[in-house]
């Protein structure tokens, strides 16, 4: 056993605080590893007789309080004669270790006031950070912000996902607002979420500023579109980017037909419909659908003929058949949505817009990153081909 165990075994025995065993342990190690940091950056121990005339030795020491998840630490930072000893352990520029920084930055992020941080910290931590301290620890969500709208995006998008999703906010009263987010996918496969507006409701002015805000931050061309359908926005999109080919989310056509037939006919329909885009080609994804209407017309007259005078429906069979099962719906972009109302869902409201986009900037860079390890699953295999779909 140990003398660590031991000494942990009989602070248990004494019904002592853990934390304030695990924190004077760390005092203790913290101070013997920066006595013996400066040994290796003089070449030699206390008192040895090397250290005579070699030019530099000792020169005392001050102290330094530093602050961990278990509490204030005194420590004692020894220096060398000459000034040039700098602790790797303890770097000049921190007092503290990042797990109180962490939890500033988060706590920002969801809108608390720098004044409540400082208050929360102390009663948790017994530590003391003013709202000035706060206040700079959270400047970097702020420029993250900005940075993100500025940031230079590439030049082609082999497929774009717009959608939109809801989050409660207040402006003098709290209601739910509209996130549209533009999610996008490389020839190579590298997926991320390239920008977001903020409205009351989704609308197609907003639509039309975060596809205007896109093209301003790189975007040139990108060969398909895919959305919900939302009324209005085909011609936004063909605005913007004119050569783009358009897809409607199939698995919105389905839930569609799913609430406009009768209960008893439902499953055989809906099942009847994925033979339409589970199809081998465009040519016989044609002749399913053309079969599924002729079928169905009798009965659901409106509803098929809504299906007929719907456009965009087929367009995913223009594309490498290896992409084919990513590109007909707004699946992707929908499983994001739902992991940002997961996230938030304990916050329950933003207190306003600027610390709703810095905690959507935070999530969407980190879904970034973890995205930037991948390759979109069948793009890998048709990178070429959908490199030479741009001029």
């Amino acid at each position: 056993m140990t003398q660590f165990t031991t000494e942990l075994l009989n602070f248990l025995a004494q019904k002592q605080d853990i934390d304030e065993f695990f924190r004077t342990s760390l005092e203790t190690a913290m101070n013997d590893l920066l006595q013996a940091e400066l040994s290796a950056f003089l070449g030699y121990e206390p008192y040895d007789k090397v250290g005579y005339n070699s030019g530099n030795s000792r020169n005392g020491s001050y102290s330094r309080q530093f602050e961990t998840k278990y509490g204030t630490v005194q420590l004692s930072i020894p220096r060398d004669r000459n000034g040039n000893f700098s602790p790797a352990l303890l770097p000049a520029y921190g007092r503290g270790d990042d797990h109180l920084e962490e939890m500033v930055i988060k706590l920002y992020q969801t809108g608390v006031t720098t004044r409540e941080i400082s208050d929360i910290i102390e009663r948790m931590y017994c530590h003391h950070y003013s709202p000035a301290t706060i206040s700079n620890i959270s400047k970097a969500t702020q420029e993250n912000v900005a940075t993100f709208h500025e940031r230079s995006l590439e030049a082609n998008y082999s497929v774009l996902f717009l959608d939109g999703t809801y989050l409660p906010l207040r402006r003098g009263t709290v209601s739910k607002e509209c996130i549209h987010i533009a999610l996008g996918i490389t020839p190579e496969g590298q997926k991320a979420v390239l920008g977001y507006e903020i409205a009351p409701n989704e609308n197609n002015a907003s639509w039309s500023t975060l596809l205007d805000k896109l093209q301003n931050q790189g975007i040139q061309q990108v060969s398909l579109v895919v959305t919900d359908g939302f009324k209005g926005l085909e011609q936004i999109i063909s605005q913007a980017y004119p050569l783009a080919k358009q897809q409607r989310c199939l698995i919105h056509i389905s839930r569609n037909l799913a609430s406009n037939v009768k209960r008893a006919d439902r499953a055989v329909i809906l099942e009847q419909f994925k033979t339409i885009y589970r199809a081998e080609n465009l040519e016989m994804a044609v002749q399913a659908l053309e079969n599924f209407i002729a079928e169905w017309k009798p009965k659901y007259r409106k509803v098929m003929e809504s299906l007929e005078n719907t456009d965009n429906l087929l367009t995913f069979y223009q594309f490498p058949y290896q992409i084919w099962h990513s590109i007909y719906s707004t699946n992707l972009i929908e499983s994001l949505n739902k992991e940002i109302k997961r996230q938030t869902k304990k916050k329950v409201l933003f207190p306003n817009e600027e610390a709703l986009e810095r905690y959507l900037v935070t999530l969407f860079e980190d879904y970034n990153f973890k995205q930037s390890q991948r390759i979109h699953k069948g793009f890998g295999q048709c990178a070429d081909t959908l490199e030479s779909l741009f001029d």
